[in-house]
């Protein structure tokens, strides 16, 4: 689960995109780089987070999922960057 995409599927954030940092027994530490950074991370139950699983192909995620599956430090940056090209990936003109 560790460097996946996330949404939240309830509390005041509900609908934000986050990368999974930490997974736990009940919970994981998530991250967006903007308002829950690296370094103060989100903690949230894992029920009430979707694994987002389609729409990755064409973002570069799996360098982020490679740093920190092997425990190398991510930067906020790098986070930012990742759910940016996600979101630009499954936005939805309208016209």
């Amino acid at each position: 689960m560790v460097g996946c995409l996330a949404v939240s599927k309830a509390g005041h954030d509900k609908d934000e995109i986050y990368l999974i940092l930490k997974e736990e027994k009940d919970a994981v530490h998530l991250a967006d780089g903007i308002g829950k950074t690296v370094a103060s991370p989100k903690k949230k139950n894992k029920k009430h987070i979707q694994i987002i699983k389609n729409g990755l192909q064409e973002i570069p995620i799996e360098a982020v999922r490679r740093k920190l599956e092997s425990g190398q430090p991510v930067m906020d940056e790098e986070i930012k960057y990742v759910l940016k090209q996600y979101k630009m990936k499954t936005q939805k003109f309208t016209g």
